[in-house]
């Protein structure tokens, strides 16, 4: 394996609630220099929760920079310090309203690695159950998210016509 390039020079072009850009000068191996933008953002998690009869939760929320409603899994980034574990069952109680007994790490994934370093790790989360008295969860204030479980015939359909085009959700179907 090559050892990775390290940037000569580095600077900070904005940084907002989510992410980070940066402005990074490299010198490939051929001597040729470079020039790029980099998206920082901090590794997040996507689960497939699974009910007890086989089917998959989706969520379908509003997603602005394409103007639309998308379903698809649960997802979200992780916390400061927090594991990928431990994120993957906070977002599934956040967004679905279910606690997982169980998560299962089936892979993780760099869905755009040109321009941004996000780490996608996606989890099964299996065995269900609403929170205790106590448990519970707040939602992002920016989300507005109904769940819905679908049998994985249908969500491969859907996938098929276009309906799901979210590509962590088209990923995770396949993963299981």
């Amino acid at each position: 394996m090559m050892e990775p390039i390290l940037p000569h020079e580095i600077r900070k072009a904005f940084e907002g609630r989510v992410f980070k850009v940066t402005v990074e000068r490299i010198t490939l191996p051929n001597g040729q220099e470079l020039r790029a933008e980099i998206v920082r953002h901090p590794p997040s998690v996507v689960i497939v929760p699974m009910t007890h009869e086989g089917d998959v939760i989706l969520v379908r929320q509003y997603r602005h920079a394409i103007g639309r409603w998308m379903w698809e899994l649960p997802a979200g980034s992780l916390d400061p310090g927090e594991s990928a574990e431990q994120g993957a069952i906070r977002e599934c109680h956040e967004e679905i309203g279910l606690i997982p007994g169980r998560v299962e790490r089936l892979g993780a994934f760099f869905p755009t690695p040109g321009y941004c370093d996000e780490e996608m790790i996606f989890f099964k989360a299996t065995a269900l159950r609403p929170p205790a008295e106590g448990e519970e969860a707040h939602a992002d204030p920016d989300e507005d998210i109904e769940p819905r479980a679908f049998a994985p015939d249908e969500l491969r359909r859907l996938i098929a016509i276009g309906e799901i085009a979210d590509l962590k959700t088209v990923a995770g179907v396949f993963l299981l």
